[in-house]
């Protein structure tokens, strides 16, 4: 493949360069006048060049269906949703304005879909359903400090009352024992009962008192407010054994920043009626929560921050499609915001490391083999960079049997300016798994996209190199890596750039789509403020620009886990491979649904006979692409497949 890739390189340069001398011969003032951008719109235009490195295009919506596009989903009706919520717009939050799109790529249509509250930042998976889950979102935007003007903080509520939780509603006074100051709770708490412990022989030992949390503020404006040290509070209202048994404890209330705060609510997204269904609330608000689909199809929600803008201390839940209701795990784990969580073919789940940003740097970032059930957790060695996982990009290679993961780039801790251009590969069914090293990148790069496509490669493209794209440092690059040769090749350079806030998505035609991205500032020196891109671009492969492409149609739309579909196709004879594909669920460089699957088929005549792997937790329930690749690796269009 290496020899290949040489060759492929110098055929792409001996093209241009006959163009150049052609035209040159022709007339070179004429050559000097076509200009640079004028040739270089040429030359990517050519034939020639579509085939060996494909070609991108541009979509813009018109002006009234545009959109600061956050999250976006491939849904089995082939149309792309498109989710905003107030699209990191403070005046769009205080408008109440969410927005939501359903495109459609074949058509070209777009539809404005009611948007019923702030899913910025939210998570979301496919069901087994075809509906796509959505929960968490943003209660609060961030105040930076300068803007706070009221100190405050979070205040840990106790009860040592074994008998009865007390529930404090929002305006609740706490006033500090030793410095008299008094502060107000923003929302309601629940502060559970304490808990009885007994030893062996039964015999009572203590309570172990029951805790919430709640931000609060001071009652007025000015730093004459703030406090130094740690305080016990007492709770005004409350009067007898209450007020003996339930208290608060705060270390510094301060006008210090204070980070977004997450909802609880979550939905479902019908993409048949095209509408968002309420089920019940998760039991703890999350913002840049990653939802992921376990063994049994239940859906494990994990990380965010919480209402009052701290990390969720561990306390994950899970989703049970049936009864759309949400349950605590037995375990606490924590870890940052929107971790990549992947299911594993034993059921246990692999975190690559790589995470979107909030959280302290000491907590749940090192990689490893998660056992939800048990709680254990198998640290994995080998990870180069590994101070620089935010904002890195974790991808399932194809096909998913083989259990292979590459974590792609990444960036310090926060708005650091470091960015690593490392690529690494882990093998899940090694006797030992270790990460190595595989192919590096050309620059230090935040921010990846990465997109499985059916022949078996994957598209790397996007990013930018210092934190969401600081001093003009988008990466207007993408590559094609080669599982089977552990190498990169390099293709047609996007037109736009893409960084924080950006997304790609594999669409059934075998093209990919990209959205959004959300630049800090506008300019190298750093002195503009940026501008969300509105966008979307479109990458048409080199496999799109051959002669023909392989048909594929008729067939089942439901084929179950072990059993076989047959579908007719005119060129069944050429057919070397089979894949499903999951569709994608993308936002912050992360997609934990995608996966390709590699099918067994058979051919007779203009038939080809395809079967589903037995493994539940390879083949998850729901709606899948199912491609057909010829000889040569050019895919036919998908066919919906639902596995039930």
């Amino acid at each position: 493949m290496k020899d290949q890739a040489g060759r492929r390189r110098a055929r792409r340069l001996a093209i241009g360069t006959a163009v150049v001398l052609a035209l040159a011969g022709m007339n070179g003032p004429w050559l000097y006048r076509f200009g640079t951008a004028q040739y270089h719109h040429y030359k990517i235009n050519r034939p020639e060049y579509k085939a060996e490195n494909g070609h991108w295009d541009i979509i813009e919506f018109p002006p009234e269906y545009r959109q600061d596009t956050i999250h976006a989903a491939l849904l089995h009706t082939g149309k792309v949703l498109l989710v905003a919520g107030s699209g990191n717009n403070q005046e769009n939050f205080d408008k109440k304005k969410f927005d939501t799109r359903i495109w459609d790529p074949v058509k070209g249509t777009i539809k404005k879909i009611p948007t019923p509250n702030d899913l910025f930042c939210t998570g979301h998976t496919q069901l087994a359903n075809g509906n796509l889950l959505i929960a968490g979102g943003t209660k609060q935007y961030e105040k930076l400090k300068g803007d706070v003007k009221k100190a405050g903080g979070v205040m840990i509520l106790y009860n040592e009352n074994p008998d009865k939780p007390i529930t404090l509603p929002a305006g609740t006074r706490f006033t500090g024992r030793q410095n008299g100051k008094t502060f107000v709770s923003q929302d309601a708490v629940l502060v559970p009962r304490a808990t009885k412990v007994f030893d062996k022989t039964g015999k009572w030992l203590r309570n172990n008192p029951g805790y919430g949390r709640v931000y609060v503020e001071a009652q007025a404006e000015g730093s004459q407010y703030e406090t130094g040290t740690q305080d016990n509070y007492r709770i005004q209202g409350l009067t007898g054994a209450d007020a003996r048994n339930t208290y608060g404890i705060a270390q510094k209330l301060a006008l210090d920043k204070k980070d977004f705060e997450g909802i609880k609510d979550a939905y479902e997204f019908d993409p048949v009626a095209e509408r968002y269904i309420k089920v019940d609330p998760m039991n703890e608000a999350r913002w840049y929560p990653t939802l992921t689909t376990l063994s049994d199809g239940r859906i494990l929600s994990v990380s965010g921050l919480d209402d009052i803008g701290q990390l969720v201390p561990g306390k994950n839940e899970i989703f049970d499609p049936e009864t759309r209701k949400w349950t605590y795990t037995r375990t606490v784990r924590q870890f940052p915001t929107y971790p990549a969580l992947f299911l594993m073919q034993n059921g246990k789940i692999f975190y690559s490391g790589s995470n979107a940003g909030y959280g302290p740097d000491n907590v749940g970032r090192e990689p490893g083999i998660w056992d939800v059930d048990t709680n254990t957790f198998t640290k994995l060695p080998g990870l180069s960079d590994a101070n620089m996982m935010e904002t890195s990009g974790t991808v399932l290679l194809p096909p998913a049997q083989n259990e292979k993961f590459m974590v792609i780039g990444g960036g310090g801790v926060g708005e650091s300016k470091l960015s690593s251009k490392r690529t690494r590969l882990i093998d899940l069914k090694a006797k030992k798994p270790v990460f190595v090293d595989g192919p590096e990148l050309e620059k230090g790069t935040r921010y990846p996209q990465s997109s499985v496509l059916p022949d078996d490669t994957v598209l790397v493209s996007g990013g930018s190199e210092d934190y969401r794209g600081r001093s003009d440092s988008d990466i207007l690059q993408a590559r094609l890596y080669h599982p089977d040769s552990n190498s990169f090749t390099r293709v047609a350079d996007p037109l736009v750039g893409r960084n924080y806030h950006s997304g790609s998505i594999l669409l059934p035609d075998g093209r990919v789509m990209f959205f959004g991205s959300d630049s800090l500032y506008g300019d190298k020196a750093n002195t503009k403020p940026g501008t969300f891109e509105q966008r979307i671009e479109i990458y048409t492969p080199p496999y799109l620009y051959r002669d023909a492409r392989p048909t594929l149609g008729g067939g089942p739309r439901t084929i179950a886990r072990g059993a076989s579909g047959t579908f007719t196709s005119d060129h069944a004879a050429s057919i070397k491979k089979a894949r499903l594909i999951r569709p994608s669920a993308s936002t912050h460089v992360t997609d934990v649904d995608q996966r390709s699957i590699a099918l067994d088929f058979k051919t007779a005549g203009n038939r080809i006979t395809v079967t589903v792997p037995k493994n539940r937790n390879l083949v998850q329930s729901g709606w899948y692409m199912l491609f057909v690749d010829d000889d040569q690796g050019t895919p036919s269009k998908a066919q919906w497949v639902r596995v039930p």
